[in-house]
């Protein structure tokens, strides 16, 4: 099924690294990302393009990508991002006071695509 060149999708990192510390069990991680998406939701709810996103709940698009450099790379990506104006929100769990994900306002996936190339699916 070919993907419509003007999907409106949200892009999620994720510390992969994440795995390894005792306190992040699948179910920590995933509600890491969680956390990650609604609050970037909620911070661009009047965003018309988070308006389109949210208004058809059956055909929203994610895309959850690895980051496999840890603290040091979460915040580089945050960075980057604010450099090139991308609205996003980063994600720092408390109380232990780690970055663990960055979730990507909704955008139009050809317009932003090229920031995410280099990282890989979530697995």
């Amino acid at each position: 099924m070919a993907t419509p060149v003007n999907v409106i999708v949200q892009y999620i990192l994720l510390r992969r690294d994440l795995k390894k510390m005792k306190n992040y069990n699948d179910g920590a991680i995933i509600a890491q990302a969680c956390h990650a998406s609604s609050a970037i939701l909620h911070k661009t709810s009047n965003d018309e393009l988070t308006k389109s996103y949210l208004s058809d709940l059956d055909r929203m698009h994610k895309i959850i990508l690895s980051i496999e450099g840890g603290e040091t790379e979460i915040n580089e990506i945050s960075d980057i991002l604010k450099q090139n104006s991308i609205v996003h929100y980063l994600w720092i769990e408390q109380p232990e006071n780690i970055p663990t994900a960055i979730a990507v306002k909704p955008h139009y996936k050809k317009d932003i695509e090229h920031f995410f190339s280099k990282y890989k699916l979530y697995r």
